[in-house]
């Protein structure tokens, strides 16, 4: 079996809704998403997959959609106003926690057809969240 990883560094910010600590505050994180891939064949070129490849899709998204973004619960009442004043938002479906980011990025690269076996993203030095499709 082989596996490569691939990490990508980006900010953003988030609140979390139904929170009682800290977190229930706008705030941002310098955020760290490692990507594990893995597969049982390599390609005729004797790769499992090329890096540049990773950096053209999830990376670019990643820069594009995420980074400098705050990330927020599509029903967060900070929306409309956030909009107003120009910030820059993604909005999901559920509460932007690090599980839920991992599983975003997770599910991006499945869309690639990228072999994911895990998606673990740092929010901080010492504090990660792991996602595994199913």
């Amino acid at each position: 079996m082989y596996r490569v990883t691939q990490e990508i560094d980006f900010c953003y910010g988030h609140r979390l809704l139904n929170y009682g600590g800290k977190c229930r505050h706008l705030h941002g994180h310098n955020g760290r998403a490692v990507i594990v891939l893995e597969g049982a064949d390599l390609d005729d070129r004797g790769m499992l997959i090329d890096f540049s490849d990773i950096k053209v899709t999830l990376r670019n998204w990643i820069d594009q959609e995420l980074d400098h973004r705050m990330i927020l619960h599509r029903d967060d009442p900070a929306v409309p106003y956030l909009r107003e004043l120009g910030e820059p938002l993604y909005l999901i479906e559920s509460n932007p926690t690090a599980e839920n980011i991992a599983r975003l990025i997770c599910e991006e690269a499945l869309k690639h057809e990228f072999p994911v076996v895990e998606v673990r993203l740092w929010e901080t030095a010492r504090s990660c969240a792991t996602y595994h499709p199913s």
